[in-house]
């Protein structure tokens, strides 16, 4: 599954966007707009991204989470270089320390992650803070084409932005168009 970025200039194109998207064989759960009227997107019944997609929650989860171990398996052994620990503790207490670490790095990565915007979404930040939506619209294997010739034929306006394999992913490469 893809992810294809389109930027539409104005809410009624994304409606308009959302409805042909329908008749392509699109359901409301593969298309996702962020913007900064949330209320207008409500209005329309158009479907807002969620927390994963706008936030860098799960990116910098893993982030943490990597920091966390590393910093604790630096800490096992300069534990047991100094003689901090003693050698005839259970090597289960060295991975106890060692998930405790890991698991608080995930926990401080969630917290930086739900204070920062999603790093994918930082190329089109200023269009959407100058009040563009942001469509994300994800689309199976066999689906692609249709929809890239449904976009190119009913909404010129909608600038076909970046393609990314999946968005959840946050390590995957976006290819900007």
């Amino acid at each position: 599954m893809k992810c294809l970025y389109y930027l539409s200039p104005t809410l009624k194109e994304s409606a308009d966007i959302a409805k042909d998207l329908h008749e392509v064989g699109i359901s409301d759960w593969y298309i996702h707009v962020i913007s900064k009227d949330e209320s207008g997107l409500t209005q329309k019944h158009i479907q807002s991204a969620n927390y994963i997609e706008t936030l860098d929650l799960y990116h910098s989860s893993i982030l943490g989470g990597l920091i966390g171990f590393c910093a604790g398996l630096l800490l096992i052994t300069l534990f047991h270089m100094t003689g901090v620990f003693s050698d005839s503790l259970p090597w289960w207490v060295n991975g106890i320390f060692v998930a405790v670490t890991t698991l608080f790095g995930i926990w401080e990565g969630g917290l930086w992650g739900v204070d920062t915007e999603n790093k994918k979404l930082q190329p089109f930040h200023d269009d959407i803070e100058a009040g563009k939506y942001l469509i994300l619209i994800y689309t199976p294997k066999g689906q692609e084409g249709a929809v890239k010739k449904a976009m190119e034929e009913r909404h010129p306006d909608a600038q076909f932005a970046a393609i990314d394999r999946h968005f959840i992913s946050p390590f995957s490469k976006l290819k900007r168009v």
